[in-house]
This record gives structure tokens, C-alpha cells and sequence, in this order.
């Protein structure tokens, strides 16, 4: 492949690195004040998890700078190896795992808690990036083209359920259908395997308790309010009070021991009742604006065929969009109660390098499609 060299002071996409550090300055402030019952409470320090985010953000931002500098080719020839690493990860983190309120989702590093279900999320992208890219007459004319990224995806899912983690997996397998819908798959096959995934979801649902005691929260949250609707009556709560504008910075109530993992993954619930209706607004139009930028992007590239670069954009795009959806919704209500973090704003390590790094990547793409760096065949 003939790559032509950047011009000489040439950067990455300002509308795009303007986006992702408004969100992360909105989080900074947001954890701040979300987090500060909980620090006080369990660390003595009310700054204590604000810290820890801070650090969090640090690294982060360390990962996404060595991402941006590594040729998206370079993620290509280690996709294989990226996923078997991470799905040695998911099998580790249930021998040796953290267990916090009943799911084993952590391993302990010391001053980190690497969740393995999250860098999955972008290890499985950067894969079925490349294997759609590889296998595009599979993909769309063959039944095993098809079948060969079910079964690995069955592999996946099924150490990411025994954590348990039904939102990531849920994440995964969309963004993989959303990958075949653009490759071009048969719909016959997408339809079979639509069809497959939503009776798989429904027996998860059925044959755990808990899980169809979300359902029935969902469904109405009021009739329990104090059981297993507390969570999502509380979040309602706060929306209530925010209204259009807002009670203002740190004046949340709910954030002072009613409203559970208020600093993680309802901090929208946080973000509605301080900043209001206005607030919520502006991060939700940063969140599409990253997404939207990654599937236009996406799209120009696989126009001129199946690039890998085009499905790793498109794919990222779909995470974004998906974990803004389905976090947003989970806390207003629309959605049942599911454990999914706001990219680049929740509390969360893990999280936080990999909306990061994701970033990075798509930053990459574009740079490298602009200076003419990417095989369009």
C-alpha cells in the first residue's frame, strides 16, 4: 500500500477533539458534584472519587495519544491478537475477579480496576472490522460468512454473561449486526440472526429473577418504589426537580444517598437535576455529534469499497450511539435498568480509556483519509 506523507503541520479534526474535551470537562465537573455524598461517606474525603477520576482521565488521555500515533493498519494486523488477549481477560476476571453487589466484572490492579467487558466493546470493533473487511464475499453471499462471527460472538457472550454483564453484551451484539447490516449481509441470514438474538435476550430475561425484576420495575417503577423500583423512581425524581434550567451546580438532592450509583451510571440522572433539560441537551448533542462524525465518516470510506478503516468508524460510531441511548434511557425511564456508563462523562476507569481511545481511532481514520494514507482499493 503507497501511503503519502501528511503535509507538513497538518492535525487531527478540531470539531471532533473540541467535542470529546467538552465532554470530559462537563464529567470533571459533573463526578465532582455527584460523587461527593459518597466520598465524604465512605473515604472521608468529599474530593475522594473526584481524585480518582481525575487519575482516570490522566490515563486516558495518555492511551489516546499513543492510539492516535499507531496507523490504523498497525490495529488491523493485531486484531486477532487484541481479541484473544481480551477474551483471556474475560476468562480471568472469573477466576480472580472483584465481586461488587453480586457481578464479578473486575480485576484488581491496585490503583485500577480493569473491567474486561468494556475493552471488549473496542477489541470486538477493531476484529469484525477486520474480518468484514477480509471476508467480504463471505459476508454477503455465503452462509458461513455469517455463521463464523455468530459462534465467536456466542464465545464472547457467554464469558461476559457469567460476570454477569447482559448491557455489554447487548452493546457487542448490536454493534456487530450494525457492522453486518453495512457489509452488505443476506437478509435472510440478518434476519435469522435478529431473529436468534431476540430469543436468546428473552430467555436471559425469563430465567433470572432479577432481571425479570427489572422488567417488571421498568414497567412500573411506582408499584415498588421502595424495592425494585427505588433506583428508577429516584432518577425520575431527578429529572422532576431539574425542569428546564436547573436547580444549578451541586444543588442535587438525590445525589445525597437516595439516588444509587449516582456518579456512574446514572449520572445523567445528576446532570438533568443541576443542569436541567438545557444541560442534558447540550451533552447528549456532543454524544451524537461524535457518533454522527464516526458514521458519515464510515460511510465515506466503504463508498469506495470494504475498507476496514470504514467499518472500524462506522462500528465506533455505533458505540456511541448506543451507550448514549441506552444509558440516557435507562435513567429516564425508557429503557429497563441496565448497567451502562455515558461515554467520556460516568465515573469509571475502564470506561473512560476506551471512549478515549475510541476517540483516538476515529481521529486516526480521518486524518489518515485526508492525507490519502487509506487504501480505497
Amino acid at each position: 500500500m503507497a501511503v503519502i506523507q501528511a503535509k507538513p503541520g497538518a492535525g487531527f479534526d478540531r470539531a471532533l477533539l473540541c467535542a470529546a474535551a467538552l465532554l470530559i470537562l462537563i464529567s470533571i465537573v459533573l463526578i465532582g458534584s455527584a460523587s461527593v455524598m459518597e466520598s465524604q461517606t465512605l473515604y472521608g474525603s468529599e474530593f475522594f472519587l473526584l481524585k480518582k477520576h481525575v487519575i482516570s482521565i490522566g490515563v486516558a488521555l495518555c492511551a489516546a495519544t499513543v492510539a492516535a500515533m499507531i496507523p490504523t493498519r498497525v490495529w488491523q494486523s493485531w486484531s486477532t491478537r487484541l481479541l484473544l488477549l481480551n477474551l483471556a481477560l474475560l476468562i480471568a476476571v472469573l477466576i480472580v475477579g472483584r465481586s461488587i453487589n453480586g457481578a464479578r466484572r473486575w480485576i484488581n490492579l491496585g490503583v485500577f480496576n480493569l473491567q474486561p467487558a468494556e475493552f471488549m466493546k473496542l477489541c470486538w470493533i477493531i476484529y469484525f472490522s477486520s474480518f468484514a473487511s477480509r471476508k467480504i464475499l463471505e459476508v454477503r453471499t455465503k452462509a458461513r460468512g455469517f455463521i463464523k462471527p455468530m459462534i465467536l460472538l456466542a464465545a464472547v457472550a457467554f464469558f461476559i454473561l457469567k460476570e454477569p454483564d447482559m448491557g455489554s453484551t447487548v452493546v457487542i451484539a448490536l454493534t456487530c449486526m450494525g457492522i453486518l447490516w453495512v457489509a452488505g449481509s443476506k437478509i435472510l441470514y440478518y434476519g435469522l440472526s435478529v431473529a436468534a438474538l431476540g430469543a436468546a435476550g428473552v430467555m436471559l430475561v425469563v430465567t433470572q429473577s432479577y432481571r425479570m425484576a427489572r422488567i417488571t420495575a421498568f414497567l412500573d417503577p411506582w408499584a415498588d418504589q421502595f424495592g425494585s423500583g427505588y433506583q428508577l423512581t429516584q432518577s425520575l425524581m431527578a429529572f422532576g426537580r431539574g425542569g428546564l434550567l436547573g436547580q444549578g451546580l451541586g444543588n442535587s438532592i438525590q445525589k445525597l444517598g437516595y439516588l444509587p450509583e449516582a456518579h456512574t451510571d446514572f449520572v445523567t440522572a445528576v446532570l438533568g437535576e443541576e443542569f436541567g433539560f438545557a444541560g442534558m441537551c447540550v451533552v447528549i448533542l456532543l454524544e451524537f455529534f461524535i457518533a454522527l462524525k464516526a458514521i458519515r465518516l464510515g460511510f465515506r470510506i466503504l463508498k469506495n469499497g470494504s475498507v476496514f478503516q470504514g467499518f472500524l468508524a462506522f462500528g465506533i460510531g455505533v458505540l456511541f450511539c448506543l451507550q448514549t441511548t441506552i444509558n440516557i434511557g435507562v435513567a429516564s425511564g425508557a429503557l429497563p435498568t441496565k448497567g451502562l456508563t455515558l461515554p467520556l462523562v460516568s465515573f469509571g476507569g475502564s470506561s473512560m480509556i476506551v471512549s478515549c481511545v475510541a476517540v483516538a481511532v476515529l481521529l486516526r481514520i480521518e486524518f489518515e483519509l485526508r492525507h490519502h494514507q487509506i487504501d480505497l482499493g
